[in-house]
């Protein structure tokens, strides 16, 4: 967990713009498997039925495939969030006043410079705080924010959610703002979303902000297309969760021998994202000492998307101490931007 300045023979930044970025590792390395490290891949292989933590998703390859998924037809959920980001940015910014920006999930960082630039039209310093488990597209964004933004202040945490909102550090801005934008919340059952409310109330100090994005309950059939694209890049972005199981757990998943499954859980209210068995096989993780055994259309469910309503999302905020100050959403009512604050 080294505190590291990123060197231009790294990333081939210019002096500048090197003093401007601090990245700080919280994974460990990549090589380097704990006695506690895939302990949720066993849990969840071995259960029945199957899962795998969404987490799993984003290697560098991951992270990238979900950028591309975002700009397909299908995807309402970026277009949608980014119109209402454009619409309301200023407004946000009003209410936070001079604050540092903490992204959860920070991926390309595409949306956060609507919030950026509305902070600099204002005049307000810029200080980004960009937490992502991949450590590639985490340093790819910051080397391009920098070069656009010339007095922004990055600090980047390489890591999850949990390890990040527990490392953040007092900001030397006047507030701060914990932005978790893109429906990412809807990945969480109501346990872990609990949990992770949780964990916001304890990284925040009285008095500053939770920039919530959510996605709202919706007809089936577009919510259904939206998780299983014609282009066939949702089921890329999916199998991809198995070439990397293979690496990181010297694993012999056969990504030929699975298919993408998607479809909206109407009792749930939420989409499920699988990946089905075509045969029955055994699949070994070596470095897990696990074996798992498939029978043919048997499922490993790897994500869950919950679909929410807005009244009740608010109570939950509330009840966690997170007071909503202003909630927006597009015409449509297809999806909700909701900031509180911490009482």
């Amino acid at each position: 967990m080294s505190l590291s300045k990123a060197v231009s023979g790294h990333l081939n930044f210019p002096d500048s713009t090197t003093q401007r970025l601090q990245i700080k590792h919280l994974l460990e390395p990549t090589k380097m498997v704990s006695t506690t490290a895939g302990s949720d891949v066993i849990q969840g292989l071995k259960k029945t039925p199957k899962t795998l933590p969404f987490k799993y998703l984003y290697d560098d390859r991951g992270s990238e495939l979900f950028e591309q998924i975002c700009d397909l037809p299908e995807y309402y959920p970026t277009r949608t969030e980014t119109k209402i980001l454009q619409n309301y940015s200023i407004e946000i910014a009003k209410i936070t006043g001079t604050c540092e920006l903490v992204e959860l999930g920070s991926g390309s960082s595409t949306k956060t410079r609507i919030l950026l630039d509305a902070y600099q039209d204002l005049n307000y310093p810029l200080h980004y705080l960009p937490i992502d488990v991949s450590t590639g597209i985490l340093e790819l964004s910051a080397k391009q924010l920098l070069k656009d933004y010339p007095t922004l202040q990055v600090y980047a945490l390489a890591g999850t959610y949990e390890q990040a909102l527990s490392n953040l550090q007092p900001t030397k801005l006047p507030t701060r703002i914990i932005a978790f934008i893109g429906s990412s919340l809807g990945n969480m059952n109501t346990q872990e979303c609990d949990r992770f409310f949780n964990q916001i109330t304890d990284a925040l100090h009285p008095g500053e902000y939770f920039l919530l994005g959510i996605d709202l309950q919706k007809p089936k059939d577009i919510l259904e297309a939206a998780y299983d694209d014609s282009q066939g890049v949702t089921a890329e972005f999916n199998l991809n969760m198995l070439k990397h199981l293979n690496r990181k757990f010297e694993g012999n998943f056969d990504t030929t021998q699975f298919s993408h499954w998607a479809f909206y859980n109407e009792v749930e209210q939420q989409i499920e994202m699988h990946l089905k068995s075509a045969i029955a096989q055994t699949v070994e993780l070596r470095s897990l000492n696990l074996k798992a055994n498939f029978t043919a259309g048997e499922t490993i469910r790897t994500e869950i998307s919950r679909k929410f309503d807005l009244d009740t999302i608010q109570q939950d905020l509330q009840a966690h101490g997170l007071i909503p100050q202003q909630v927006w959403t597009d015409e449509n009512q297809w999806f909700g931007l909701i900031l509180s604050r911490l009482s």
